[in-house]
């Protein structure tokens, strides 16, 4: 239970660094990087929700395992973000785009959702390491505590 608690904070501590990068340093987010913020509020608060009460560990496990699954579908965007939409002109009509502004979230909090810039010009480098990248090695220490809380889960349950 402490390992999604921690999970539920390193989510949330990602995207609170990304609005800090914003709002501190007037790195503008692309439809990916916001879309990203999205799956992290989700990951953190499947996480934050699964610790509520006395969860048995039926509820931990699918947990852990939407954690996982969170975790792979934020790579993969993170991914998507450096190697495809970084070298287009324009994110619109992509898929993160799409759901950003179907959903009604870029219109509903523009100050967490908004796009504000190309995928090309959100490039942003942190040390040397594109923060695209930065994002998908968040998202696999997300993923590892996720499968390591799976793991100590499914040894418990065979004991």
């Amino acid at each position: 239970m402490r390992s999604l608690r921690l999970l539920g904070l390193l989510c949330f501590g990602a995207v609170g660094i990304a609005l800090i990068s914003q709002y501190v340093y007037d790195m503008q987010p692309c439809a990916w990087c916001v879309f990203q913020r999205l799956l992290y509020l989700i990951v953190g608060s499947v996480a934050l929700l699964a610790t509520v009460g006395q969860p048995g560990k039926l509820r931990l496990s699918l947990t852990a395992a939407l954690v996982v699954a969170g975790s792979i579908a934020g790579m993969t965007s993170a991914w998507y973000q450096e190697r495809v939409a970084a070298n287009t002109f324009s994110c619109a009509q992509t898929l993160a785009d799409q759901i950003m502004t179907k959903s009604g979230l870029e219109s509903v909090a523009p100050w967490l959702f908004g796009i504000y810039a190309s995928c090309m010009d959100a490039r942003v480098k942190l040390l040397g390491l594109e923060y695209a990248w930065w994002s998908m090695l968040m998202f696999a220490l997300v993923g590892a505590i996720g499968v390591g809380a799976l793991w100590t889960l499914t040894r418990q349950a065979s004991r």
